[in-house]
């Protein structure tokens, strides 16, 4: 497997990637915007045909319609707050809608196809600078305003009061989101990048016991899945896509079985000890 070029660079773009999206994750999901990231990451086809149609690279083209479909949903929930949900079901439908009529226009269907499931062979040098890039600027990003995410992901109105710049930190992580999404699309595949935002995340749901312990064991999960899909693809010849959601979806169901044991045992022994104090 590491002999070849073309895999050396999947792998490395993914090892970026499989830290980057988890990094995202968290954050929608504290925010409660999950399906933003699905709504993103089928709007990217969109971006894709573009590309594909004038001649410039497809990602460039996820990343340009990605980013103003990010900020029109930010810019619909913040004038109807009531109906978020909304905005992000309108601009998911236009961008398919889009993604719909560009694609007959498209000079080639199979390499619009491998957007939507992911392709093992299709990380280029440009792809590996790219995630680099997004990795350092996200990780440093994260860091540098974990205190203040923290206090978002508790109550938002709280963290305003507190000086906390609500509206300015939403807005970078909102186009951290667009890129991460439309980048990812590539290799994970359009359809199915949304999951693996969220998976990692649910499962660190069932483990953690604190946003640090959330922050960490997401990213190392969201690492596992993302290189476990990979080399499975390579040796079954299967999309990298659906190899990684079907991994991480198993680390969800196990995940979800050893908190359910978790909780019993410690019903468990708190049981046993107020029998003793009974006796």
């Amino acid at each position: 497997m590491f002999e070849f070029a073309f895999m050396r660079r999947t792998l490395l773009v993914g090892l970026m990637l499989g830290v980057t999206i988890p990094q995202i994750g968290i954050i929608v999901v504290n925010r409660k915007t999950s399906m933003m990231g699905d709504a993103l990451s089928h709007t990217s086809l969109a971006g894709v045909a573009l590309g594909l149609i004038f001649g410039f690279n497809p990602s460039l083209g996820a990343i340009m319609v990605c980013l103003i479909s990010a900020f029109a949903i930010e810019a619909m929930r913040y004038r109807l707050p009531q109906y978020g949900d909304m905005a992000t079901a309108v601009v998911m439908s236009i961008g398919l809608g889009a993604a719909s009529i560009l694609s007959d226009f498209t000079p080639g269907g199979n390499t619009l196809e491998s957007y939507l499931f992911g392709s093992i062979s299709s990380a280029t040098p440009h792809d590996v600078t790219a995630s680099i890039a997004l990795f350092v600027v996200v990780s440093f990003v994260t860091l540098f305003f974990y205190s203040g995410l923290l206090n978002i992901s508790i109550d938002p109105n709280l963290a305003r009061l507190d000086g906390v710049p609500v509206h300015g930190i939403n807005g970078i992580f909102t186009a951290l989101t667009a890129i991460t999404v439309a980048l990812s699309a590539k290799m994970v595949g359009a359809l199915l990048v949304s999951s693996l935002l969220v998976i990692p995340v649910a499962c660190s749901l069932f483990l953690a016991r604190s946003y640090k312990q959330m922050y960490f064991i997401s990213l190392s999960l969201g690492l596992l899945f993302m290189m476990s899909g990979l080399t499975l693809s390579w040796y079954f010849e299967i999309k990298p896509g659906g190899a990684i959601i079907l991994i991480a979806t198993i680390g969800l169901l196990l995940s979800a079985l050893y908190a359910r044991r978790r909780k019993i045992r410690r019903e468990t022994v708190l049981q046993v000890k107020v029998e003793a104090v009974r006796e």
